[in-house]
């Protein structure tokens, strides 16, 4: 059963995010910039205006309210995140990727644009992401933002998210063994996961020992939220789902379920939770809701 207060929280945090984004990717060019295409824009908005729970931007402005962040940098910090999530979504969804035909129950963007311009939609969001970060309007000390610019590239880059997209392609022709699909995991899911969690903390300039707890408090919650995710391509359907289920199976790749069964996989995921929520006892029951939020990633239907 899901915490009355959290689901509350998450959509309050999703409906935040959703209209800063919506501003954020209106047609009028900003100072600097020369002009926005209008196909561009709409295959832009397809990809990231169509709905999805925002868990990673709720992170955020949660974890920055866990040590008294101010909300609207917070915000701002999360849209960034969600450009980053959502182009990465984009470019997943490519023939030349996972080859998929919805997302979040809707035409993925190729196959309502075109490869070609769901390409270039994913690439403007991935600059725009670090465009939202250094703008004025994002009311962080210079030093906040370059931490902050730092972290989020270095857990979407070649050591993060596309570096672990690279070894989940290679899963397909050479399953890796259980420290390869951790590493993978890690990488393709748990860095974007750990970095929002990150994120609270930098913008509140908490302390070091707290950053490092909410990073730790992250990394439990990323594999959590991908232990759950393979549990549901092997249980669930696509409608259910919002996209193609069983991909994983039908491609040969390695996950901790297809390896260890559904029953561990289950327990594995208890203890996820258990040890998220310790990370957090320090914090009293100003932390509940982002303990509510380890039982809901580790528990979620789609």
């Amino acid at each position: 059963m899901i915490d009355p207060e959290f689901d509350k929280r998450l959509h309050q945090a999703a409906g935040a995010v959703e209209a800063l984004l919506n501003e954020l990717l209106g047609p009028a060019a900003r100072p600097g910039e020369i002009a926005r295409p209008d196909r561009l824009v709409a295959a832009m908005r397809h990809g990231v205006l169509n709905g999805g729970k925002r868990m990673r931007p709720f992170l955020v402005v949660e974890t920055a309210r866990l040590f008294g962040g101010a909300t609207e940098p917070s915000l701002r910090v999360a849209a960034a995140l969600e450009c980053i999530h959502c182009y990465s979504l984009v470019h997943d969804d490519l023939p030349a990727m996972d080859d998929d035909d919805l997302r979040r129950g809707q035409p993925t963007v190729h196959k309502a644009f075109g490869e070609a311009t769901a390409i270039l939609a994913g690439d403007a969001l991935l600059t725009y992401a670090f465009d939202i970060l250094a703008d004025d309007a994002t009311l962080l000390s210079a030093d906040r933002k370059v931490a902050l610019t730092l972290k989020l590239a270095r857990a979407s880059g070649l050591g993060g998210m596309a570096g672990g997209q690279m070894l989940d392609l290679a899963a397909e022709t050479s399953t890796p063994d259980e420290a390869g699909i951790v590493t993978l995991q890690a990488m393709k899911t748990g860095a974007l996961i750990r970095f929002a969690c990150e994120a609270g903390p930098v913008i509140a300039g908490a302390a070091e020992e707290d950053l490092q707890r909410l990073s730790d408090f992250g990394r439990k919650i990323g594999l959590a939220f991908q232990l759950a995710d393979d549990l549901l391509d092997l249980t669930s359907d696509s409608t259910t789902l919002g996209k193609a289920a069983g991909k994983d199976a039908a491609k040969g790749k390695g996950t901790l379920p297809a390896l260890h069964g559904e029953a561990w996989t289950r327990g594995k995921l208890a203890d996820l939770v258990q040890d998220a929520e310790a990370l957090l006892t320090p914090y009293g029951a100003d932390a509940d809701i982002l303990k509510a939020a380890a039982r809901f990633v580790a528990n979620r239907k789609n």
